[in-house]
Formats: structure tokens, C-alpha cells, sequence
């Protein structure tokens, strides 16, 4: 059987103030009335039933996550008492799945992203689906075809394809967030795709090269599905660190029997990592990007939202490429091309008091 894991998990500090500990990126509702997480969960349902859809999340968020997500069974909510970065959030997740069901062949997805139209996803993840099911060895990621030379996505570099409709290619490598002037290069070459971060594997073949490469985590995570009372002794002492990192990178360099695979996820796909990116799917107004109470003159290329339900007023005027966000205890002012640096705000804030947090 199909199943789909939402990863959820994630501070969300470069949408800060917005993303607070309390409530990060992913719960807000940010675009349409939605959440990022429910926004997630309505594709998941696009190829699987709702009890077929997991989600591993912080604790601390459980009780608005299953609020937004009345469909999905409270069995198949995975509470991190702690993150522990990626590795940990799947391992998890795949032990969980692979104890329920071992023929499992599982779609890992993200709660970070916005993808339009809904149906160039479905078609891209069946079509994962299928590979990861004909092929015992294979872990498959979607590649996004790229628009720009953007230096804060990973890449992949495609190889050769591996079936008859040349839908299904070969990831020959790996590539980290590049510097501009590789971009440009990875750009102009063509066989270089975004890394989503999106992935479809039988779950039994993931245990199998977790435990290859990480054994102590698979031996931790078996015990943690038989002994699910035991999360808080057990899940504090799993390795920090990414599947990318972990087990993508060392297959695709031959360092197992398994291999990795990739299609083309073909859509207007955004990973929503911070205000710059956010912005794309707010409101548009002449020359900004324009949300809540704001009035402004004579501002170009800014990100304005106002979050504010009382009557407080957002007044910008010639202002260029800034992001200003007013909410409730905090008001930012950012250069948009300093964007990345919001996380190093946070820090300051919460010197400020952890209420800022």
C-alpha cells in the first residue's frame, strides 16, 4: 500500500516574526486562509486516503496540528519531543509505516511548500510511486526544473534515464546550496535540477541502507516502534543529521547497492524558506507585495504585510526592496537581499526577552 509522510517539523525563524516557537511557518495560515500543513495535506489526499497520510511533527504543536487536520487519524500523528533534524523525522516515520506494513512503499513530503498546479504534483509523485515500487533498490526524489541561478536551494546533477519513456533518470550526484557563478553554470548545462527534498521509497529499502550507513539510528528506531513509552530516553540521543546528508549523497556515489532515481516535478514550485519567497504568494499591488492595513507612496519592490486585526495602520513611503512585517510585539524592517540574516535577529531578540522567541 501508497502511504505519504509530512514532515512538519522546523522553527520557520526566517519568517520571524511571524513563525514563533508557539506557532511556526507551517501552522500559520498564511496563504488563502490556509496553512502551509493543510495546504500539504490537501495534495497528500490527491494520491492517498486520509488515514494513509502521516505527519511528524514537535509535540508541543500536536494539539493545533490535529485542529487543522480533522481528517487524519490521531494514530498517524508522529510527536518529536525534540527536532533532530531530518534523518531522525524519516527513520522515524519509516519504522513506524514498516511495522504497520511491510510492503509499505511511502511518499516523504514537506509541509514548507507551495505547488501549483495541484496536478502536475500528483502526477510527478505517482509516477515516483511507481519507480520506487518496480525497483527494490531505488530511492526517488523529485528534481524541480530550474527558473534562476538560486544560490539557497541544493541541486542534483541528472544522469542517464532509466526507462523507456525517458520519464525516470539517473541522480549521478549531489550538489549543496552553489555560489552564484556555479549556479549560472548548473543553470546554463540544463541536466541540473532543485533538489525538492521530496522523496518516494519502499519503506523497507530505506530501513535497509539506514541501517548500511547509520546502524545505531536503525537500532534506535526499532526500538523506539516497539517501545513507543521510551520516546523521551530514546529520541534525544539519535544522530543530528540531514537524509540528504545521511543516505541520499552516499548512494548516489556507489557507496551501496541501492541507487538513487529522480523525475521532473514540472510545476510553480516554491519552497517557502523566508519573507523573499513568501512574497510571491501574498497580495500583489502595483509595484509591492502588499498584505493587511497598509497605505503607501512611491515604494518598488517590497514585501508589506500588517498582521493586525485592531485598526493599526501600516504607512510606508519611498521606501525600495525592504521587507517590513508589523505584528503583535515586533516590527521588522529588513532589506530584502538581507533576508538570510532574520535568523541572526531572532538571536538578538531573544536577548531581548524569550517572549520574542
Amino acid at each position: 500500500m501508497e502511504y505519504v509522510v509530512i514532515m512538519a517539523g522546523g522553527s520557520g525563524t526566517r519568517l520571524w516574526p511571524l513563525s514563533r516557537k508557539g506557532m511556526p511557518k507551517q501552522l500559520l495560515t498564511l496563504i488563502d486562509g490556509q496553512s502551509l500543513l493543510q495546504l500539504a495535506v490537501q495534495r497528500a489526499l490527491t494520491l492517498v486516503e486520509a488515514d494513509q497520510v502521516f505527519v511528524c511533527a514537535g509535540r508541543t504543536h500536536m494539539d493545533v496540528i490535529a485542529e487543522q487536520l480533522p481528517m487524519v487519524p490521531s494514530q498517524n500523528f508522529l510527536a518529536e519531543p525534540m527536532g533532530r533534524d531530518s534523518l531522525a523525522a524519516v527513520s522515524w516515520s519509516m519504522a513506524t509505516i514498516a511495522h504497520r506494513d511491510p510492503q509499505a512503499v511511502v511518499a516523504v513530503l514537506s509541509a514548507d511548500h507551495v505547488i501549483e498546479p495541484e496536478e502536475a504534483f500528483t502526477g510527478a509523485l505517482r509516477l515516483a510511486l511507481s519507480a520506487a515500487e518496480a525497483d527494490p533498490q531505488a530511492l526517488v526524489t523529485c528534481g524541480i526544473l530550474p527558473t534562476s541561478p538560486h544560490t539557497g536551494y541544493g541541486y542534483l546533477h541528472v544522469g542517464e534515464p532509466v526507462d523507456g519513456e525517458g520519464k525516470v533518470f539517473r541522480v549521478a550526484r549531489f550538489a549543496e546550496k552553489p555560489s552564484r557563478d556555479v549556479a549560472q553554470v548548473y543553470l546554463a548545462q540544463g541536466n541540473w535540477w532543485w533538489n525538492s527534498g521530496m522523496f518516494c521509497w519502499r519503506a523497507s529499502t530505506f530501513l535497509h541502507e539506514l541501517t548500511h550507513f547509520q546502524p545505531v539510528m536503525a537500532d534506535s528506531v526499532d526500538r523506539l516502534v516497539a517501545h513507543p513509552d521510551l520516546i523521551d530516553e530514546i529520541y534525544p540521543t539519535l544522530t543530528k543529521i540531514s537524509v540528504d546528508y545521511a543516505i541520499m549523497e552516499p548512494v548516489s556515489q556507489g557507496l551501496s547497492d541501492a541507487h538513487v532515481l529522480t523525475v521532473c516535478l514540472e510545476a510553480d514550485w516554491t519552497d517557502i524558506g523566508g519573507f523573499p519567497a513568501l512574497a510571491r504568494h501574498l497580495g500583489v499591488g502595483p509595484d509591492n507585495h502588499v498584505e493587511g492595513l497598509v497605505v503607501e507612496l512611491g515604494s518598488t519592490g517590497s514585501l508589506l504585510l500588517n498582521t493586525q486585526a485592531d485598526g493599526r495602520l501600516l504607512a510606508v513611503c519611498g521606501v525600495k526592496d525592504l521587507i517590513v512585517v508589523e505584528d503583535s510585539d515586533v516590527t521588522l524592517v529588513c532589506a530584502m537581499d538581507e533576508a538570510e540574516r532574520i535568523k541572526e535577529l531572532v538571536e538578538l531578540a531573544c536577548d531581548e526577552g524569550e517572549q520574542y522567541a
